[in-house]
């Protein structure tokens, strides 16, 4: 899906993704691809706001096509997880 819409993960995000997976499977109206598809989405918001979060900065095109783990991590799958407490 990434790659259809221009965009990789950096190295630490394919695991991270591979987690968020496992972890929302488990959670209620998990609907397989709308649900990857949507997370993916989100994702996209995350880095683009992270990305203007360094306006002025210079972005390369590698900035702009790739989806950090933070940018996963930040999902409410990870957010709401107790153990981590």
């Amino acid at each position: 899906m990434l790659g259809q819409m221009h965009y990789r993960l950096d190295p630490e995000a394919d695991a991270v993704l591979l987690e968020y997976i496992e972890r929302r499977i488990q959670q209620p109206h998990f609907a397989n691809a709308r649900s990857v598809r949507n997370a993916l989405d989100r994702a996209r918001l995350r880095q683009a706001s992270r990305l203007f979060e360094r306006r002025g900065a210079p972005l390369s095109k590698e900035d702009l096509i790739t989806i950090a783990a933070a940018d996963i991590r930040a999902s409410r799958v990870f957010v709401n997880d107790k153990s981590a407490e």
